[in-house]
């Protein structure tokens, strides 16, 4: 089962995205990735196949910055489990 997190706001948004995946995360998924509109109005895409603390990983000292995102973890129906099909698109 796929799951979707939102955040607009004030406060960075790649914390509160990752917060509300681990919350998710006895979801079974193969995949996540998180998507943040920066002040430049530029938007950053991180995914990373596996589990949530391989897209950890990802964004270790390089986290999106911006007050606006979604996260979205992939639950594979329709084909491989990898990166370039993780979610968002």
């Amino acid at each position: 089962m796929c799951g979707i997190v939102a955040y607009v706001g004030c406060k960075d948004a790649s914390p509160i995205l990752l917060e509300g995946l681990r919350r998710l995360e006895y979801r079974g998924y193969d995949s996540a990735g998180i998507s943040v509109l920066g002040s430049d109005n530029a938007l950053s895409t991180v995914k990373k196949a596996g589990k949530l603390k391989e897209l950890e990983a990802e964004l270790l000292g390089k986290m999106p910055g911006g007050f606006c995102g979604i996260g979205h973890t992939r639950w594979a129906t329709h084909g491989a489990p990898t990166t370039l099909n993780a979610h968002p698109h």
